[in-house]
């Protein structure tokens, strides 16, 4: 009976020792989920971004929508995507521009 009891014993330190040391060192033990806290904060302040993205182009849509058409933002974009000025517009150029 004794030595029964023993190999129980060696098993089962054996079986707490590999969980053990799957908690410290394995592929889902605490580097990894530290790993994965730093990614979650990662993704979070990028979400927070793309939310702070997502409302400024909310308002910009809201101001051009038929019922609230803003003069001047209608105006801006119509020049910018017609690449159009009025005879009493001055228009500088960079160097940048001038090269594409």
């Amino acid at each position: 009976m004794r030595r029964f009891d023993f190999v129980v014993t060696c098993v089962c330190s054996a079986l707490l020792g590999y969980f053990g040391w799957q908690a410290y060192e394995g592929p889902r033990g605490f580097p990894h989920r530290d790993s994965l806290e730093l990614k979650v904060a990662s993704l979070k302040s990028k979400y927070e971004g793309l939310q702070n993205q997502r409302g400024k182009l909310e308002s910009k849509v809201s101001l051009l929508r038929p019922e609230s058409i803003d003069p001047d933002l209608l105006d801006e974009l119509a020049r910018g995507n017609l690449e159009l000025a009025r005879p009493s517009d001055v228009v500088a150029f960079t160097r940048r521009q001038i090269s594409e």
